[in-house]
């Protein structure tokens, strides 16, 4: 027994850190919601000086900076308190900032997981994402706007660095937003013509925005599942789409894809995978259970999208490393061409 002991308080140390992930989770957005990392940009504060700036009773105050500090967000120097290192890499990416922020509707519905499971609660985080529905107001299209264009520029990074966008004439994005994923791909690419797809509602943002930075992205209204699409692409990209889906629109939306791209043309899919190596748990527990929330979608392997993807007639799936793969993995596939027919390029795999 004495030999299982190490093992039994690795275990239980595990545990406890389940037990206790979801006060580390409020630590976080108490902070963020507090603005105290700004506060700490240009360095330490004593405690009587953090006092004055936040409205919080000072014990409370002490005992949300204690817990900053044992997960890593600040830490004490003195007297003082600083940036932590986790902190530091929070006040770096203002994406993350953003993402953290909207997960208080998430953190509200988890409250009562089982009523959220069994679907006898209105669970915020639908409402805060109705576009899973197709059905966006004015202020719902800005909320989206707004944190997908300060989310997606890591992402963007990513998926320019992994795929060489040279190779094509015209990249259509459907579910482009305000067209940050583009405006990216846009200052690498001169050549390229760009076209964005989105909801009607979504899309008269992305025109005033677009306008504002003469930008050279074409914008267009409607809905994937029945408009046509622009016309004139070779190259169509899917950024964090698929996985706010279901099956069944997952599939029509590939078969749209498919029929609309020239013999050649390729379709581009980035999100997060659910088989992505050291980030099982991430995939498995948070996106399973924020998707359960959001109404609609569940993480998929690359193995699943493969078979979807195959399924419609898709053919040379490549899979392009990134840098941050937790942020999102790049696939494509190519629309059967007589060339590639000859060549018998119909099951090329990369990675």
């Amino acid at each position: 027994m004495r030999l299982l002991r190490p093992l039994v308080r690795q275990r239980a140390s595990a545990l406890f850190d389940l037990v206790a992930g979801f006060v580390y989770s409020q630590t976080l957005q108490a902070c963020v919601q507090l603005e105290l990392f700004e506060m700490l940009r240009d360095g330490p504060l004593s405690g009587v000086q953090l006092v004055d700036r936040i409205q919080l009773p000072a014990p409370s105050l002490m005992a949300l900076l204690d817990a900053a500090a044992a997960t890593g967000l600040v830490q004490r120097v003195g007297d003082e308190y600083a940036l932590g290192p986790q902190g530091a890499v929070l006040l770096a990416n203002p994406s993350l900032l953003a993402m953290i922020r909207h997960h208080e509707h998430f953190y509200r519905d988890l409250s009562d997981p089982l009523a959220m499971l069994r679907g006898e609660v209105k669970a915020e985080l639908a409402a805060y994402w109705p576009y899973a529905a197709g059905e966006v107001s004015s202020d719902a299209a800005q909320r989206y706007s707004d944190l997908m264009s300060q989310s997606q520029i890591m992402v963007a990074e990513q998926v320019v660095a992994a795929y060489d966008f040279g190779l094509h004439r015209c990249l259509l994005d459907i579910g482009g937003g305000d067209g940050t994923f583009l405006s990216e791909v846009g200052k690498h690419f001169h050549a390229l013509d760009l076209k964005l797809f989105d909801l009607p509602p979504v899309t008269e943002l992305a025109r005033r925005r677009l306008a504002e930075a003469e930008s050279r992205i074409e914008a267009y209204g409607g809905s994937f599942t029945e408009d046509p699409l622009p016309e004139g692409a070779d190259l169509v990209s899917l950024i964090r789409i698929v996985h706010d889906h279901d099956d069944p629109t997952v599939m029509a939306l590939f078969r749209r894809i498919f029929d609309y791209l020239p013999p050649g043309g390729r379709l581009l899919v980035a999100e997060p995978m659910a088989d992505t190596t050291g980030a099982q748990a991430i995939a498995g527990a948070y996106f399973s259970l924020y998707f359960k929330a959001m109404g609609s979608g569940r993480p998929r392997s690359l193995k699943e999208l493969r078979g979807f993807l195959e399924r419609v007639g898709f053919v040379r799936f490549e899979h392009h490393p990134t840098a941050l793969p937790l942020m999102a993995s790049v696939v494509t596939v190519q629309k059967p061409s007589p060339a590639s027919a000859v060549e018998g390029e119909s099951n090329v795999t990369k990675s």
